[in-house]
């Protein structure tokens, strides 16, 4: 089990790196006006978003693994999986907004992106303190 674990770990960290990143480039095509540069960036989030999507299943994959492992047991597995289930959605609406500026219909500027990078940033906080504290 403490494979599955490394293996869990793995992909959680892989993925949330994904997760930090795109909305950074999201930030950037959200100010860049130069045609070139904006085609660049859009084929470094779309390469991007579609590494994410294997590291999010394989994360899952292995979580689900360990809850079946372990066992379903404490109040805490429930805060956390509903902040997971937070995350995937927050992942889908990363494509939605990929799909947004592939067909040129970007509504946000670069400063609500800024927030909105910082949205998984609490998300692992919050995990984290639930996995490690297990208050309840």
């Amino acid at each position: 089990m403490l494979w599955v674990k490394a293996f869990h770990i793995i992909f959680v960290t892989s993925w949330f790196a994904g997760l930090f990143y795109l909305p950074r480039i999201y930030v950037n095509l959200a100010m860049e006006q130069d045609p070139q540069a904006q085609a660049r960036l859009l084929l470094m989030a779309h390469k991007l978003y579609r590494f994410m999507q294997p590291l999010m299943v394989l994360a899952l994959a292995f979580g689900i693994w360990l809850w079946l492992g372990y066992g379903f047991k404490g109040g805490w597995l429930h805060a956390k999986l509903t902040l997971v289930i937070a995350l995937i959605g927050y992942h889908h609406y990363c494509g939605r907004l990929l799909k947004q500026f592939r067909a040129q219909q970007n509504r946000h500027s670069h400063v609500w992106f800024r927030w909105f990078n910082e949205v998984p940033v609490l998300l692992l906080v919050a995990i984290v303190i639930l996995v490690v504290t297990k208050p309840f």
